[in-house]
């Protein structure tokens, strides 16, 4: 099947040429048909010299390309004691399944981030090998405390490393929590310091979908709070085997 990626506008001189802005003080990959245009209307007022046509710096266009850019769509998982419930552990599990197939099939990149005890670890590298994401996702390690703030700082510094080493991938977390965190990793409560590190992903531009993966009988609203400060959708448990659920992924990566 042949992948299709998220069209993103560039300023590198790769991609296809699709329009013409003004250059400014910007003189690399001049369009030279927009700029001939820009001029035309002022030959006649133009001092020629010896020339056939005349430019001036004001009427030079740079071009403006799109290129298909891959998908960084980045997994963070609550694997506490609150979250270690069989049933709805594998659900999750098939969850992420069928996203990272779907993943797969667009020629994204995935990763896997799980939070338990004191600390976060990045279980998968961004990586476009569905095997690797399998065996990483047999092996989430279940147990302990909410370490919450720890998920989101990694999460973060993950897509800033990214960025710097690919300027045109496009960001996607899914983060599957109940929000209830309860591990700080500064002088914050937890619940306040997993706002501030929400509110610096939704300032980075981050896309992102929360599922709260909290019993409809225990749900105090914590993980939609947090979904707010994060500014993304939020799902709850029952979604995961709806197509409501695949629909808003697919219509964050389109």
């Amino acid at each position: 099947m042949a992948g299709r990626r998220s069209p993103t506008r560039t300023e590198r001189k790769r991609g296809r040429y699709i329009q013409a802005r003004p250059a400014g003080e910007k003189r690399d990959d001049i369009a030279l048909d927009a700029t001939l245009r820009a001029a035309a209307p002022f030959q006649r007022q133009r001092p020629h010299g010896d020339l056939a046509y005349r430019i001036e710096k004001q009427d030079l266009q740079r071009k403006i390309r799109v290129k298909r850019a891959a998908n960084l769509i980045l997994f963070v998982v609550d694997a506490s004691w609150s979250m270690a419930v069989t049933e709805r552990m594998q659900a999750t599990k098939g969850a992420i399944l069928s996203l990272l197939t779907d993943a797969y099939q667009r020629r994204d990149r995935v990763g896997l981030i799980v939070f338990q005890k004191d600390r976060a670890n990045l279980l998968l590298p961004p990586t476009n090998s569905v095997v690797l994401a399998r065996k990483a996702l047999a092996e989430i390690p279940v147990g302990g405390k909410t370490p919450l703030s720890a998920g989101l700082l990694l999460a973060l510094q993950v897509f800033e490393r990214e960025k710097r080493l690919h300027p045109d991938v496009m960001p996607l977390m899914i983060l599957l929590t109940d929000g209830a965190g309860n591990v700080s990793i500064s002088d914050l409560p937890p619940q306040q310091e997993a706002h501030q590190l929400a509110d610096r992903i939704r300032e980075a531009n981050i896309r992102n979908v929360t599922i709260n993966m909290e019993h409809p009988a225990f749900d105090q609203g914590l993980a939609r709070q947090l979904a707010q400060h994060l500014g993304g959708a939020c799902f709850t448990l029952a979604d995961l085997r709806a197509e409501t659920l695949y629909r808003a992924v697919r219509q964050q990566l389109e």
